[in-house]
């Protein structure tokens, strides 16, 4: 199975939820929900699954739970394509 290493950096309590592009060696992403309760971190599940077309169960955070700075396993088969426009490479 193919796996894929993201680093977010995740932006809480954003007006929408959005990928707004590079930041720093990862990409920075803003979604709706508060941090709170692992909130946050379930809308960045949700949403970034649903942008590259897998189930959210494919996304796994291994870093950064209770940080803004995140690392994540997108697990499966993920267009490669769609991996490099939106991490802006």
């Amino acid at each position: 199975m193919k796996e894929t290493l993201i680093k977010v950096y995740l932006q809480p309590k954003s007006s929408k939820n959005e990928i707004v592009g590079p930041y720093r060696d990862g990409i920075k992403v803003k979604v709706t929900a508060p941090p709170i309760e692992g909130k946050a971190n379930e809308a960045l599940i949700r949403f970034l699954a649903k942008e590259f077309g897998i189930s959210p169960s494919c996304v796994e955070i291994l870093k950064g739970h209770h940080s803004r700075e995140k690392t994540l396993k997108i697990s499966g088969v993920v267009d490669q394509d769609l991996v490099k426009k939106i991490l802006g490479k």
